[in-house]
This record gives C-alpha cells, sequence and structure tokens, in this order.
C-alpha cells in the first residue's frame, strides 16, 4: 500500500529540515487509507496499515537523532501495541532506557525527537522509563501492566524489550488470577457508570456496555493467562464455537468501521456518538429514511443490536473465565433444580445437552427457577449456549402451547425477579422470539432528547420502575404511588401494558392503537378474561392520555376533569393508568423527571377520582369549585390572623379564574406576601418554595404593564431558572398578579438564602427599566439541540367555556424563548392569563390561554395573523 523507498530516498536527499518529507508522506498515506475505506476495503487491513505507516515514520524519525544507541528502544504500548489505528487513535510510545543514567545525555536528542514528531502532525502520549520503573509502575496499575502487555518493539536494542517483557511477565507480576479478577472489577464499573445498559443516547463506541473495551478486555485475559496472540485462539481453547468468534469478530469490525469513519469525519480523537455525528453516519453508511423509520434510527438500531450480542459473548466468555481462572475447573457438586436443571458455584445450567430439544418449554422454565432461587448469580455459558442455539424452537407452536403460556405468566405473578429476568430473556433473545412483535423494538431508538433509551430498554425500564414500587423499602422514590400500587388486583396486567405500551413503535400509524390489539390477542392467548384482557388493551392505548392532559391542558377546568372521568370510566382503570403513566415518564428521560410533573400528574390523577367518586351525572360546577377554594383559603387565612374584610375587599378585584388555578394554599401564600406589603412597597416580588409542586413560585404584584411577561421571563431565563408553569391575572384595580413555578436547570427547587436573594434583587432591578428597552437572553443553545431540525409551527383554538384563545407553540428550545413569546404578545395587544411549559427532549411545547386587551378570545383573522407571524419573526427555524 505505501512505497516506503520514496520515503527514504526523500530523506537521503534532503539538504535541510525532513519536517516538509514526513508531512507530505503521511498526508499521502493518510489519504490512501481514506480511499481504501471509502472502497469498502477489509477494516482490519485499514487499521494494521494505519499502524504500518506511523510504525515506518517513526523508525525513520528514530533513527535521524538515536541512529547509533544501544541504551534506548522505542515501543510501541496500548491499541498501537497490538498493531491498530484508526485516524485519530491514540500514538502510546514508551522509550525504554537500560538505565537511569542514561537518561540526562539522551534528554535533548530525546526532546528534539519528540518536537519532530508534533511538528510533522503525529500527536503522541509518551514516557521514559527503564525496565525498573516498568516493573514498579506496572506492579502498582494494572493499566500500565495492560500497555505492556501488548508492547510492541519498533527499533532499538531486542534483548533490552525482551528483558522488560520478561521482568512484567505473569510470573514476576499480576498473575492470570489477580490479573482477570482487577480487570473484572474494572469493566463491572465501567458497565455500571453506563447503567448496565448499551442503549445509551449518545453512547461511547468504546466504553459503553458490549464495545471495543469488552472485546479488549476478552482479548487481555486471552494474551494474560493462555498465552495466546490472538482472539481465535478462543475456539482452539474450547471458549467459543466458531460461530460465536464469527460474531465476534463481525461485531468488533462493525465498530472498527463505525469508528473509522467517526475519526475521519471529525478529524479528530474521540469515541462517543454525538447526536451531532449520527444522522451524518447514516447517510455516509448508505441509509435513507423512509415511513416511521429515519435513516438514523436504522443505522444506531444496528449499532444497538451489535453491542446488544457483543454484550452477551462477552458475559460467556467471562464465565468460563472465571470458572477456568478464578475457580480453576474445580466446580461445586451439583444442586438439584427439577428433572431439568441443576446449579453449580451459584450458576443455573441444564442437567443433559438435549433438555431444551426435548423439553422445549424448559427454554421459559430456566427463567422461572432463576426466580424462585434468588441466591442464582445466573446461567451457566454452556447452558446459555444451548439456550441459543435451541431458540428456534419458539415457533408458533410452543406459544400456542398451554405450558409455556402458564410458564410465561407465572413469570410475571413472581413476587421477585421479574425485571432481572425479563431483561435476561432480552438478553438472550428469548423476549423477541417468544413475543414475535417485541423483535421489532429491540435496539430502536428515536431520534430525539427525550427518549434517552431504545425502545427495549425502555419498556424494560418502565417494569422496573412498576416493580420498584412493589419494594417496601423503595417506598420513599414515589410514596403516593408506592402505597396505590399495593392495592392493585392483579399486578401482572399492568406489567403486561407495559412490555406492550410502545410495541408497535417503528412499524407506521398510530403504535398505541397497533399497541392495543397486540395486546388484545397476548392475552387472550394467555387465557386472561375478556375483562382483563380489555383492561390491558385500553391501558396500552390510552398511555399516553394522562401525560398529554397534564402537559396541554388546563387541568383546573372542571370539563377537562369530567371529559377525562368519563374515559377512565371507573377508579380501576384510572388508577392502572396514574400508575404506569408514571413508571412510563420516569422511564422515559429520568433526568428530566421531577417534582413538579409528578404532581402535575398527582393532581389530575385527584381530581379524576373525586370526580368519579361523586359520579359522571353529577359533574362538579365551576361556581362550587370556586365557592370551595375560597372557603379552604379563608379558614387558611384566619388562622394566620388575617382580617376577613380585607381578604374579601382585595377578591373583589380578582377574577373567578384565579381561584380555579391555585391551590387554598397557593392562594394563602400569595394573598399573605400582598397585604403584608405596604403600597409604597409595590411592586411586590417574593419568592416561595411549594412542597406540593416541588418547585418555587415566583410572586409579582404591581401596577400592569404591557409587556410584563417578556420582561419576567427574560429575567427569569437570564438567571438560569426553568418557568415550568405560569399564570397571570389582571384585577380591576389596573394590577397584575402574575406566578411563575420555577426550578433549577437540574430540576431542582432553589435553595434558600443567597440564590433567592439574588433572584428577587434581579428581577427588581430588571422591573424598573423602562419599555423599550431590548429584552435578551445570552446564554448559549445547548450543544445537542443544534442537531435538530424543528419547525415551529403554532396552533389556535377556543376555549368559550372560559371565554379565551388557546395558543400551542411547537418549536426548537432556546434560550430566551419564552421572552421571544411574550414579546410577540406585547406587539400584538395579546394578555397572557395562563400559560403550560413543556419541553420534551429538545423540543418544547407550550400551550398559551390568550385574549386581547379587553379579556376577549381572539376571533378576527387578522389578530390570529398577526400574533402568529410575530412569534415565527422572533424564533426562526
Amino acid at each position: 500500500m505505501f512505497d516506503f523507498s520514496v520515503l527514504d530516498q526523500s530523506l537521503a536527499g534532503a539538504s535541510s529540515t525532513p519536517i516538509p518529507i514526513f508531512r507530505d508522506f503521511l498526508k499521502l498515506g493518510t489519504e490512501t487509507i481514506r480511499e481504501g475505506f471509502n472502497q469498502e476495503q477489509p477494516i482490519t487491513e485499514l487499521v494494521a496499515a494505519r499502524a504500518h505507516l506511523v510504525d515506518a515514520v517513526l523508525e525513520r524519525a528514530w533513527n535521524l537523532h538515536f541512529q547509533d544507541s544501544t541504551d534506548a528502544a522505542l515501543v510501541a504500548v496500548g491499541g498501537y501495541g497490538r498493531g491498530e489505528l484508526h485516524p485519530a487513535s491514540d500514538i502510546d510510545l514508551q522509550i525504554l532506557l537500560d538505565h537511569e543514567d542514561h537518561f540526562e545525555q539522551l534528554q535533548e536528542p530525546l526532546g528534539q525527537f519528540l518536537s519532530l514528531l508534533w511538528d510533522i502532525g503525529l500527536e503522541v502520549g509518551h514516557s521514559v522509563r527503564t525496565i525498573e520503573d516498568c516493573i514498579r509502575e506496572a506492579s502498582n496499575d494494572i493499566t500500565v501492566a495492560t500497555n505492556l502487555m501488548e508492547s510492541r518493539l519498533l527499533v532499538g536494542p531486542e534483548s533490552l524489550f525482551k528483558t522488560m517483557r520478561e521482568a512484567t511477565s505473569p510470573a514476576k507480576i499480576w498473575d492470570s488470577k489477580r490479573f482477570f479478577e482487577a480487570k473484572f472489577a474494572e469493566q463491572q464499573a465501567r458497565h455500571q457508570k453506563f447503567e448496565d445498559s448499551e442503549s445509551n443516547l449518545e453512547p461511547n463506541l468504546k466504553e459503553s456496555p458490549g464495545g471495543l473495551r469488552d472485546i479488549q478486555m476478552i482479548g487481555w485475559v486471552v494474551k494474560r493467562h493462555f498465552q495466546a496472540d490472538t482472539l481465535r485462539d478462543l475456539v482452539s481453547h474450547g471458549f467459543l464455537s466458531e460461530d460465536e468468534y464469527q460474531t465476534l469478530i463481525e461485531g468488533q469490525d462493525y465498530l472498527w468501521r463505525v469508528r473509522f469513519a467517526l475519526h475521519t469525519l471529525t478529524g479528530r480523537r474521540g469515541d462517543i456518538l454525538l447526536f451531532d455525528y449520527q444522522r451524518a453516519l447514516a447517510n455516509q453508511f448508505g441509509y435513507d429514511d423512509n415511513t416511521g423509520n429515519l435513516a438514523v434510527e436504522q443505522f444506531m438500531q444496528l449499532f444497538y443490536r451489535t453491542t446488544l450480542e457483543l454484550n452477551r459473548l462477552n458475559e460467556i466468555l467471562l464465565q468460563h473465565f472465571q470458572e477456568a481462572i478464578l475457580l480453576e475447573n474445580k466446580l461445586d457438586a451439583p444442586v438439584s433444580h427439577g428433572n431439568r436443571f441443576q446449579s453449580r458455584n451459584s450458576f443455573l445450567e441444564v442437567t443433559r445437552p438435549d433438555v431444551f430439544s426435548r423439553t422445549p418449554t424448559a427454554l421459559l422454565e430456566l427463567f422461572l427457577i432463576l426466580q424462585e432461587n434468588p441466591e442464582l448469580k445466573g446461567v451457566r455459558a454452556s447452558t446459555i449456549r444451548l439456550l441459543r442455539d435451541n431458540i428456534q424452537l419458539i415457533n408458533s407452536e410452543f406459544r400456542a402451547d398451554i405450558r409455556a403460556q402458564s410458564l410465561f405468566m407465572e413469570i410475571l405473578r413472581q413476587p421477585w425477579g421479574i425485571t432481572r429476568e425479563l431483561r435476561r430473556m432480552n438478553r438472550y433473545g428469548i423476549l423477541a422470539a417468544y413475543i414475535p412483535a417485541f423483535e421489532n423494538i429491540v435496539g430502536r431508538m428515536q431520534y430525539d432528547l427525550f427518549h434517552v433509551y431504545t425502545v427495549d430498554e425502555h419498556t424494560l425500564m418502565v417494569l422496573r420502575n412498576l416493580r420498584r414500587l412493589s419494594v417496601p423499602e423503595l417506598a420513599e422514590e414515589t410514596p403516593f404511588c408506592s402505597q396505590l400500587f399495593r392495592t392493585l388486583p392483579k399486578k401482572e396486567l399492568i406489567y403486561l401494558a407495559a412490555l406492550f405500551h410502545d410495541i408497535a413503535k417503528g412499524r407506521g400509524g398510530n403504535h398505541s392503537i397497533l399497541g392495543e390489539k397486540d395486546a388484545v390477542d397476548f392475552c387472550h392467548q394467555h387465557h386472561l378474561s375478556e375483562y382483563d384482557s380489555r383492561l390491558v388493551g385500553w391501558l396500552v392505548r390510552n398511555h399516553l392520555v394522562m401525560s398529554m392532559i397534564a402537559q396541554r391542558k388546563d387541568i383546573n377546568d372542571p370539563d377537562v376533569i369530567q371529559t377525562f372521568a368519563e374515559n377512565a370510566g371507573d377508579t380501576m382503570h384510572l388508577d392502572y393508568l396514574y400508575l404506569l403513566t408514571v413508571a412510563d415518564s420516569r422511564a422515559t428521560n429520568p433526568k428530566r423527571w421531577n417534582s413538579w410533573k409528578e404532581s402535575l400528574l398527582r393532581d389530575l390523577y385527584k381530581s379524576t377520582r373525586r370526580a368519579l367518586q361523586r359520579g359522571l351525572d353529577n359533574p362538579l360546577a365551576q361556581e362550587e369549585l370556586i365557592r370551595e377554594t375560597k372557603y379552604e383559603t379563608m379558614e387558611l387565612l384566619a388562622k394566620a390572623g388575617h382580617d376577613e374584610r380585607e381578604i374579601l375587599r382585595l377578591w373583589q378585584s380578582f377574577s373567578p379564574e384565579y381561584f380555579l388555578s391555585h391551590s387554598p394554599n397557593s392562594i394563602c401564600r400569595q394573598i399573605q406576601a400582598i397585604i403584608t406589603t405596604p403600597p409604597e412597597d409595590l411592586p411586590l416580588v417574593a419568592i416561595h418554595e411549594t412542597a406540593e409542586h416541588g418547585g418555587n413560585d415566583v410572586l409579582y404584584y404591581g401596577p400592569d404593564r404591557d409587556n410584563l411577561f417578556a420582561v419576567m421571563t427574560t429575567l427569569l431565563d437570564q438567571l438560569g431558572l426553568s418557568i415550568v408553569n405560569s399564570r397571570i391575572m389582571s384585577t380591576t384595580q389596573g394590577f397584575s398578579l402574575d406566578s411563575f413555578l420555577v426550578m433549577e436547570e437540574d430540576g431542582n427547587p432553589v435553595q434558600p438564602g443567597h440564590r433567592t436573594e439574588e433572584i428577587i434583587t434581579t428581577l427588581k432591578a430588571g422591573l424598573t427599566q423602562k419599555d423599550g428597552q431590548p429584552l435578551k437572553v445570552h446564554r448559549r443553545m445547548p450543544r445537542q439541540h443544534k442537531s435538530f431540525d424543528t419547525p415551529t409551527r403554532i396552533f389556535f383554538s377556543q376555549d368559550p367555556a372560559y371565554n379565551r384563545t388557546v395558543m400551542r407553540l411547537i418549536a426548537l428550545d432556546r434560550p430566551g424563548l419564552l421572552s421571544e413569546v411574550g414579546q410577540a404578545f406585547a406587539a400584538c395587544d395579546i394578555r397572557l392569563q395562563h400559560a403550560k411549559i413543556s419541553t420534551v427532549g429538545a423540543e418544547v411545547e407550550d400551550i398559551f390561554f390568550i385574549t386581547d386587551r379587553e379579556n376577549r378570545p381572539l376571533l378576527e383573522k387578522h389578530q390570529l395573523e398577526c400574533l402568529e407571524a410575530a412569534v415565527t419573526t422572533r424564533l426562526p427555524e
């Protein structure tokens, strides 16, 4: 591939610095390798060629400075030592000295050598060590030991290199048993960092479970314990079958191709598949968008499925290694678990190799036994292999077998281990084989920032969240849900709903409707009653309804509650749906779940339950609800010693909707703040923590002004606060009472003290500025958001019950968005009554309840056109 004689002739004839010669040769070689990649040459040849190219340059650069030296050697370590280099991989070098006394005399040429490497564009990492240094460092740090184990002599005395390798061999330091234990612990810690999941939103090609580091881990153990040179030796040692070895190598080749493409695309070192690059890589690998499945989603699904398979092979091999290295193949006597299974050293295995072929339903029985015996650590590698070899036995006949159906339902009814075993079933391919529709969602990602897991991983996370509700020790996570969960008569029904709620994603059409049919059919096949089957199907069909109502509707509106209660029909359906919704929301993006979202769903649930208990034919009227709220609030204020007549005078200037949109506790806090503030101290700016909503209520009470919402949202955004809800009310006295529910960017409430004082001081100072001064937020848009093309869309509808218009805004989330919307309102003479702020990944879906300046709905075409133009102008796509 490379003609090194050209390089040698150029160097021999050089009359000045060789830097341009090396640079040009490296550039030409890099272009040759890149062209080979574009022509789909084997990736193993390309990474080896890159290492070979760098070898040649380093050897010649070394000889320019150390041609006659016998005191030092240049050694490649780490991945470069394995002879594997991607376009931007680390080039790790060790300069090996025979004695520390030689360092001083070699210091100057070493400096010149390293400077030359940087000048020609090779970014190297290097260490300078004697053999004694190598022994000491490798003894103390297994990473150093691993690097030296994979070292390769580039140039210098071979005897010096061999002495170092012998001094750091297993016979001297890190024997294979200690080495395996340390590397196994290292991998467990690394996997835990990634939540033991291959399907993170922006996976790490090297470090994530099933990534390249897992393959390297296997290679290190093979080299240390068996003194083997290649992974193929796993087959000759009986640790992998030929098919498994091919799967391992094909997986490595695939990850190498992705890594090579990533380095080429970015032009720099990096192994994280950031959103910024996923679409470009999908196009480079030849994927096209199709109905319901973007090119990037197809590309990432293959990636996730590859890492899932590699993770499974890693599990098999590590268990083999544990037996061979730690236990030295001295297994305990078998413990019987029935006729078909036994355990050795706490790992379950079949009693004979033909168990699955003779009794196919044992493919499910295995997982039930693991649940019934929680002391078992897992499945023996040989049995995992047998299970995979017999997976084709799970066919239509198998699924129709009453024994298989009973086993699956028994797995869902067990008190322990449901999540663990369903995860294991997914990892081994059993879940997708038994529920064929599940196969489509394995490794399926959704290209947004809202769904942070693949669909199969998210599904199992929903199940996990439901299972945690049954554990008394975890009740503090969601106390109300945990208490309600214990009242469910058949918990397996909600587990089935969790399994099927997203099963139709990626198939085109409404996944809730398609999934409902799959769920009902499955329930019928498993002999559930018609009522139970329909309940599971209803849950799947409606699993998004509560979230949509909480985010898009005014849940203080009795009509909204009445409509939802009619859909639920009874408290049984409501209980199941509420718990499924909470578990689903928490599993979609755990970092975005907060107490505000929890309180919204809880308030919606409680209001709906009251409506159902009251009777669907006896809905609660607005007037009655207002009277109840006023009565409860007045009781709270009276206990605090406030004058009833003063409160009633203040309330006369308030709109009726105020008492529909705030709880008695919230009204009590606001009224106390207002009546204890002297008129000369207005406008009032206060902040209170709201335990019921998990955030902070920022209150403004003072003279009304046109751009008040724009000013307040700008200032709050500049402070780095997230606004999740806003209530705006103009009184008949010309005042405005505005409340903003805010949280810190991490979803936590504002801490009292200095931070609270900073917020109040900033708001008061900002509110003194005159209208017309520019309102700008100078925070940067998050990196990930820039990867999405989200057009700004506006939808209008009328809310005749409250004599107002509803504006639904969908746009790319960005700093200052609410400020821009507020300025658009001011420009079009719009009065905001209430705002519901919802961020879904990189997209906002905000609801604004608005009127004109006379508190009338926007019914004229020119009003709506003015507002739409003003908003879209300020929020360009």
